[in-house]
C-alpha cells in the first residue's frame, strides 16, 4: 500500500471517530433530556395534558330581587331564549340563516355581524342569531326544527322591571360591563353578565350579583366540548328591600307632569323614602339587552333629561319656601312674636326696588300672617334684621347646602350663601340687596327636592336629624341579613326649640288652612285628613322694570324654558305628623296653583291608605 493511501485512511478514521463521538454525544443529550421529561417532569406534565383536557367554565349566577316594602317585585330576572346556529351541524350555514330569517327578524347589522362570525369562528363554536326572543317566535323555531339544522335555542335570564318607568330612577337599570369596570373578577368578564349602572342597581350591585357557578366539561385538542363531567350551580344575589311604596310611586307618577317635575315623600320619624319621582323618565327595561345607540342618543339629548333623578339631582331656588328657615332663625335669634312690618308692595335700599308678589302690598302684618300669605317685604325686614349668615345656618341644619347620604348615586348638595363664600370665591362684598334676596328663597340658593322635603320633615319631627333612605332590608331568600329601617330613637336634635318650631307649623297650618293663605284652594276638605305646607315660586328670569310698567307680573306667558318653578312642601296630618312632601314642577308657574294640589293629593291618598292598613279613625283637624 501506498504511503499517501495510509495516510488517507487514517485521516478517514480519525474523521469518523470524531464524528461518532459527536453523534454519541447528541444521542446522550437527547436521552437525557428525554429521561429528565418523562421521569423529573413526568407529574408536572400530565397536570398540563390533564388541564387541557378539562376546562372549568363560569356560570352566572342569578342576580338578587329588588323588592318593595311589601314585598312586591319591582325588579327581578326573566327567562329569555336566544337563538344560535353551529355551522359544522348543517350543510350551508348561510342557507340555513336565511330559511331561520323567514320566521323570525333580523336586523341589518346583525346579518352583517353574522356573516362574519360564520367566516371567522371555528364551525363548532355557536354564533348567536338573537336574544330575547317571545315564546311565539321560540315556539315558531322549535316547530321547523327538522328544516333547520344547525338551529338550537339556548334558555339564559335578563333583568326584567315589571313596572316599567314607575321607579326607573330609584331603581336604575343594569348592562353589559364597561372596559373601565373590569377589575379582574372572571364573573365580569362574561359576555352575558350585567352590572348596575345607577340607581339601586349600582349602589347595591355587589350584594345582588351572588357568586358563580362552574361546570367542569371534556374538551377535544380543538377545544371542541366532549361532554360536561359536573357542574355547581352558583349563589344568586341577596334580595333587596327598599322603603318604597310601589303603589304609592305609581299615584305619585301619575299626578306629576310629563314636562318635568319631582316629588320626595318621607317618613319624617325614620327617615324611608316612600316615594321618589321625576319626570320625565325612561323606561329601564331597554337597558337589560343592550341599548340601540340612537335610542341612547336619543335620551342623552332630550332637553328635559330623562335620566336625571331630578328628585336628588335637580337644584332648584327653594322660592318662599325658604321662609320656613328665615322664620325659624329670627325666632331662634329672639325675635318676638308681637314683631310686625309694614309692606307697601315693595321695599326700597340703596336706589333698587324690591317687589312683593302682591302688587298693593299687605300692610302692616305679623309672622303668622306673613307666612300665610307669604308677604315678600316682611321677611326682606326679618332678613335685614337677622343676617345672612344665621339664615344659612339654619338652613344647614334643616338640610340645604350639604349631602344629606341618600344610599343613591348622584345626590346634588344644594347652595346656600355666606359672607365668606362671596367674598372668597366672587372677591365681591355682601350687599343689603343680597340679603333681601336670599331671604325669599331667590338669588344664589339651590335645594333639590329631597332637601326641601327633609326641611319639611325636620320641622315636622320635633328638629330631629333624621337621614333619608331607600333600602330597608337586605334578605337572603326569607332570612333577613341587614335591616336598617327602623326608627331611631337615638337621633341626634338639631338644637331647635319647641317654642319656634311650633310657632312655624301652626303658620304653615295657615297657609293651608286658614282664609287667605296661599295654598287655601289647594287644602284637604275631606272630613278627618289635613296637611300644612308652604308655596313658593322660584324664579328662572327676573320680571324687568320696564315690563313691571307695561303691567307683566308673572313669568306665565313666557316660553316654557322661561317660566318659574312651582315649588310646594308640606307635612301631614297636621296634628299628629309623620309624612312630609316636596313637589317641584318644572317652569309650572305658581307654587300655589300647580304645586300645592298636587302634593295635597298625594298626602291625601297617603292617609286614607293609612286608614285603610290600620283601620283606624282620622282625627279632625280645625281650619285655625
Amino acid at each position: 500500500m501506498k504511503k499517501s493511501d495510509r495516510s488517507r485512511d487514517r485521516i478517514f478514521t480519525r474523521r469518523a471517530a470524531i464524528l461518532g463521538l459527536v453523534q454519541g454525544s447528541m444521542v446522550g443529550v437527547l436521552a437525557g433530556r428525554l429521561y429528565f421529561l418523562q421521569v423529573h417532569e413526568a407529574d408536572r406534565y400530565a397536570t398540563l395534558a390533564e388541564e387541557n383536557r378539562i376546562n372549568i367554565r363560569l356560570l352566572p349566577p342569578a342576580r338578587g330581587r329588588i323588592l318593595d316594602q311589601y314585598g312586591t317585585a319591582i325588579a327581578l330576572n326573566r327567562q329569555t331564549y336566544k337563538v344560535m346556529l353551529v355551522p359544522e351541524q348543517t350543510m350551508d350555514a348561510k342557507e340555513t340563516f336565511a330559511a331561520l330569517s323567514q320566521l323570525i327578524s333580523v336586523n341589518e347589522n346583525d346579518r352583517r355581524r353574522i356573516a362574519r362570525e360564520i367566516g371567522r369562528r371555528r364551525a363548532f363554536v355557536p354564533i348567536t342569531i338573537r336574544d330575547d326572543l317571545s315564546w311565539d317566535e321560540v315556539a315558531s323555531i322549535e316547530l321547523n326544527a327538522p328544516e333547520l339544522p344547525g338551529i338550537i335555542i339556548d334558555a339564559g335570564q335578563s333583568r326584567f322591571y315589571p313596572q316599567g318607568s314607575t321607579a326607573a330612577h330609584v331603581l336604575g337599570y343594569v348592562s353589559i360591563v364597561a372596559e373601565g369596570e373590569q377589575t379582574g373578577d372572571p364573573l365580569l368578564e362574561l359576555p352575558d353578565f350585567r352590572v348596575g349602572k345607577n340607581g339601586v342597581e349600582r349602589r347595591y350591585d355587589k350584594i345582588m350579583r351572588g357568586k358563580a357557578g362552574t361546570s367542569e366539561v371534556e374538551v377535544n385538542a380543538l377545544g371542541r366540548v366532549v361532554r360536561e363531567l359536573h357542574r355547581h350551580e352558583g349563589g344568586a344575589g341577596n334580595d333587596i328591600v327598599l322603603t318604597l311604596d310601589i303603589e304609592l310611586q305609581k299615584f305619585v307618577m301619575g299626578r306629576l307632569p310629563s314636562e318635568g317635575a319631582a316629588a320626595v315623600v318621607l317618613d319624617i320619624h325614620s327617615g324611608e323614602v316612600l316615594s321618589m319621582a321625576s319626570t320625565p323618565s325612561y323606561d329601564p327595561n331597554r337597558f337589560s339587552n343592550g341599548i340601540a345607540v340612537n335610542e341612547w342618543q336619543e335620551l342623552i339629548s332630550d332637553p328635559r333629561t330623562p335620566l336625571v333623578n331630578k328628585a336628588i339631582h335637580g337644584q332648584y331656588a327653594p322660592g318662599s319656601t325658604f321662609k320656613i328657615i328665615v322664620a325659624l332663625a329670627a325666632l331662634e335669634a329672639g325675635m318676638q312674636l308681637d314683631f310686625t312690618a309694614t309692606c307697601p308692595g315693595y321695599k326700597e335700599i340703596g336706589g333698587s326696588r324690591f317687589h312683593c308678589w302682591k302688587h298693593d302690598g299687605h300692610g302692616e302684618i305679623d309672622l303668622y300672617r306673613a307666612m300665610a300669605g307669604s308677604c315678600d317685604v316682611f321677611f326682606y325686614e326679618l332678613g335685614l334684621k337677622i343676617g345672612v349668615d344665621r339664615m344659612a345656618a339654619m338652613a344647614r341644619r334643616l338640610g340645604l347646602g350639604s349631602l344629606l347620604g341618600i344610599d343613591l348615586p348622584g345626590e346634588a348638595s344644594g347652595f346656600v350663601p355666606t359672607r365668606e363664600w362671596k367674598r372668597s370665591v366672587l372677591n365681591q362684598p355682601w350687599w343689603q340687596g343680597d340679603t333681601l334676596i336670599t331671604s325669599i328663597g331667590q338669588g344664589a340658593v339651590l335645594g333639590t327636592p329631597l332637601q326641601l322635603a327633609m326641611m319639611a320633615a325636620r320641622v315636622a319631627n320635633g328638629g330631629k336629624a333624621i337621614t333619608p333612605h331607600v333600602m330597608r332590608e337586605i334578605r337572603d331568600g326569607t332570612t333577613v341579613v341587614q335591616s336598617i329601617s327602623s326608627p331611631n330613637t337615638l337621633v341626634s336634635h338639631l338644637g331647635i326649640s319647641r317654642e319656634s318650631l311650633d310657632v312655624v307649623m301652626k303658620a304653615m297650618n295657615g297657609v293651608v288652612n286658614e282664609p287667605g293663605g296661599t295654598a287655601y284652594g289647594s287644602r284637604i276638605t275631606m272630613p278627618g285628613f289635613s296637611m300644612a305646607g308652604k308655596t313658593g315660586t322660584s324664579q328662572v328670569r327676573r320680571i324687568t322694570a320696564a315690563e313691571r310698567e307695561a303691567g307683566i307680573k308673572t313669568n306665565d306667558e313666557l316660553p316654557w324654558a322661561q317660566r318659574d318653578h312651582a315649588v310646594f312642601v308640606a307635612f301631614g296630618p297636621v296634628t299628629q305628623p309623620r309624612y312630609a312632601c316636596a313637589v317641584v314642577v318644572e317652569h309650572g308657574g305658581s307654587g300655589a296653583k300647580v304645586a300645592a294640589p298636587i302634593a295635597r293629593d298625594i298626602l291625601l291618598e297617603l292617609q286614607k291608605r293609612d286608614i285603610l292598613r290600620h283601620n283606624a279613625t282620622p282625627v279632625a283637624v280645625g281650619a285655625g
